[in-house]
């Protein structure tokens, strides 16, 4: 696979993830959902550091939040650069077409998300639009001024969520150990499309592992058998 056919595939996932991040950031307040389907909900979220929401500066006490942005950025900076040189070498070397379209996808979501976190909150401005149905205003995320003083610094962007697949809810039968009587959710965490980008990226690569490295599973093998 081509190293332009890859970048296509990067290019479309970008265009999708940021023109959706844009509309959300542009158009729903904080916390703002909108029921889709019974099964499909759209709810502005706005993720400050990793998975699940959870931040550096909650695990380490005397980092600041901004800090702690800036150091998250900076980590995600390398990693992107890593899976990038993955992507590189993996087209030079004539890698399976599986393995190429998965990199492409991991890589394409995690640019996506370093967008908003180096950009975002030195693009965007803070306001308050007016909601009717609960007549008050309420905040939102605007498009910054022409001078780009957004609501907060290079690189302490935050991640926008907006995805949620409430496949499932009720309460759980009595007979589940633990959990049985309570109230249950799935699936309960809010993502975007670049965070989709990702997973689908890793799923092809668990689920297609013989095709995506067929050469080091040989080489493993052959090493054994010498030994």
């Amino acid at each position: 696979m081509s190293l332009k056919k890859a970048g296509i595939i990067i290019l479309l996932v970008l265009l999708i993830d940021q023109i959706v991040k844009i509309y959300i950031k542009t158009h729903f307040a904080i916390g703002e959902s909108l029921a889709v389907t019974s099964w499909f909900n759209i709810v502005f979220v706005e993720n400050e550091g990793m998975a699940w929401g959870s931040k550096l500066s909650d695990f380490i006490s005397f980092i600041s939040e901004p800090t702690s942005k800036i150091i998250l950025t900076t980590f995600r900076l390398f990693a992107i650069t890593a899976i990038g040189y993955w992507l590189y070498t993996s087209i030079q070397k004539h890698a399976p077409k599986v393995l190429v379209v998965a990199v492409s996808l991991i890589f394409a979501g995690a640019l996506g998300n370093i967008l908003d976190s180096l950009f975002y909150n030195y693009i965007f401005d803070m306001g308050k639009t007016f909601d009717p149905e609960i007549n008050d205003w309420v905040n939102y995320r605007g498009l910054a001024k022409a001078n780009f003083e957004g609501y907060g610094g290079f690189m302490q962007g935050c991640v926008v969520d907006m995805l949620q697949f409430p496949l499932f809810e009720g309460v759980l039968p009595d007979w589940i150990p633990f959990v049985g009587g309570k109230y249950f959710r799935f699936f309960e965490p809010v993502f975007n499309i670049a965070d989709s980008a990702i997973s689908i990226g890793v799923g092809i690569l668990i689920v297609f592992n013989k095709k995506a490295f067929p050469k080091e599973k040989k080489e493993v093998q052959k090493s054994s058998t010498e030994a």
